[in-house]
């Protein structure tokens, strides 16, 4: 009973901002406007596919590049002395304490063409350069604002890797090649699912950075949602009709990684 009592406001947390919210939604995404049940807004989803794969497949790159930059870094990371670790990964949530708009608007001053990237580059004689309003800065912003949601993770489950392992396989004869993908990358797998996860959610959802960096040119699916409920193009149905779209799509793509999990753990059991 006392138990029961302990968990009633996480129980109201949950009800108030969680399920009410979301059963509003799943109302307005399956009703017309004069509150009437139908699915003509999701039919309309059609109209929409050039944005919802190219949000995907950016989100797919910026995952990609993330896990490029993060892997070698949450290694080095995780071989490094314990004092050095908590300073590093000091560095690395650092960014992350300033307002994530704030974070963006930057890298618009540093990308326009008269910022501060295209002035270095026009003291060598290059540029300038066309590189804000462009999918290439899109992926730069998902990368810089995410990357740490890799790296964590990661650093995580790399710490846990019994260097006594990694010198059995060399004192085997295995190579560095063959460690890393014999050794380090199956027991690290956990870590990359998790990544992965953590940065293509955020990243197929984001509106702030396409708009800031993308300059309305590169609309993505979270733009469209937005525009549709806070936006000139008001359609309340409408917008949480592809909200509903997307949050499945997204607890498709969870299903996936959480089954990739479950496959690893049951290895590491046996």
């Amino acid at each position: 009973m006392k138990s029961k009592l302990a968990a009633a406001p996480y129980l109201v947390w949950m009800a108030v901002f969680t399920i009410v919210p979301l059963g509003l939604v799943f109302y307005y995404g399956l009703t017309d406007q004069d509150g009437n049940f139908s699915i003509d807004n999701l039919s309309r989803m059609g109209m929409y596919t050039n944005i919802f794969f190219r949000s995907v497949w950016l989100a797919i790159v910026a995952t990609v590049v993330c896990l490029i930059i993060a892997y070698p870094l949450a290694f080095i990371l995780s071989r490094m002395e314990t004092r050095k670790q908590n300073t590093m990964l000091l560095l690395v949530m650092l960014p992350m304490w300033m307002n994530f708009l704030l974070r963006t608007y930057a890298w618009m001053t540093l990308l326009e063409t008269n910022g501060v990237i295209n002035k270095l580059l026009g003291l060598v004689g290059l540029g300038p350069f066309e590189m804000i309003n462009t999918q290439g800065a899109i992926v730069l912003g998902m990368v810089y604002n995410y990357v740490p949601f890799m790296i964590l993770p990661l650093y995580s489950v790399m710490t846990k890797i019994d260097k006594s392992i990694i010198e059995a396989a060399q004192d085997l004869g295995s190579n560095a090649r063959q460690v890393l993908m014999k050794v380090i990358i199956p027991l690290s797998k956990p870590g990359i699912m998790t990544g992965i996860t953590m940065v293509f959610v955020p990243s197929v959802s984001t509106f702030i950075i396409s708009r800031m960096l993308g300059g309305g040119s590169n609309m993505l699916i979270g733009d469209l949602i937005e525009q549709q409920i806070l936006g000139t193009s008001y359609n309340l149905n409408l917008g949480a009709s592809i909200s509903i779209v997307l949050m499945i799509f997204i607890f498709m793509i969870m299903a996936v990684m959480n089954q990739f999990d479950d496959e690893e753990m049951e290895g590491m059991i046996i």
